[in-house]
């Protein structure tokens, strides 16, 4: 890997954390549903959160922030308020979001692969998609045991203006750290939000994957175990 590297982005479900998405967003579902069931109907909440979840991921207004998207689109659907219902949202992060943990397995090498870009000299951002907030991701961090690191930026739907797969997601990240894109490696799992975009936006990437076909243009060393980008980035 080149010398001139100077931040390592990490995608989050994956790539530090083995998680079926779809399983876990099922249970999540199926723990907040009930837990806001007092104020809202299920068959209300249900497409409502969907629906605004859709809003975040498609909505490119840089003045607002994706929970200030998210604020627009949902609460309106609902017939609520934020200061209504967002206490609820709290508490369920506080009190139930922890439940979700036996639906993921933490990586041994993830660790490793932080810590070997921290030896590195690197800024290291968390570049999992921002469509929730920062507890959540937190949390997700401490059941992959990568939470304690001093990280550069660690992205959340209170402080990113777009998600993935948008260009400008990466874009924002690059501007924040204060790097230039091609100082900046984007390491996922993702081929459509991880690696296509980030390259669309100057970064370098390193796919983790070995299994797949290569796509046309991808270069082959660029992809691998995590434990394999360690070798790499200790090469530089």
């Amino acid at each position: 890997m080149k010398d001139n590297v100077r931040a390592v982005l990490f995608d989050l479900d994956d790539t530090l954390l083995e998680n079926n998405m779809d399983s876990f967003l099922r249970t999540y579902f199926g723990l907040l549903t009930p837990h806001v069931a007092a104020s809202v109907s299920p068959e209300r909440f249900m497409p409502a959160l969907l629906a605004a979840t859709r809003a975040m991921v498609e909505h490119t207004d840089l003045t607002l922030t994706n929970e200030q998207a998210f604020i627009a689109d949902f609460f309106p659907r609902v017939g609520r308020t934020a200061d209504e219902m967002m206490p609820l949202f709290d508490d369920f992060y506080a009190t139930r979001f922890g439940q979700l943990r036996a639906q993921v397995r933490r990586l041994p090498e993830a660790r490793a692969a932080v810590q070997a870009a921290f030896d590195a000299g690197c800024d290291v951002v968390i570049a999992t998609n921002p469509l929730f907030p920062e507890t959540a991701i937190r949390q997700r961090m401490e059941w992959a045991g990568v939470e304690d690191f001093p990280y550069a930026l660690v992205t959340s739907y209170e402080v990113m203006h777009t998600s993935k797969p948008h260009r400008r997601y990466y874009t924002e990240i690059v501007e924040r750290i204060g790097r230039k894109p091609d100082e900046c490696v984007m390491v996922g799992d993702d081929w459509v939000n991880d690696i296509v975009p980030s390259r669309r936006a100057g970064l370098r990437a390193y796919w983790v994957n070995t299994s797949a076909e290569i796509p046309s243009g991808f270069d082959p060393p660029a992809r691998g175990t995590l434990a394999q980008f360690v070798e790499r980035l200790n090469q530089r």
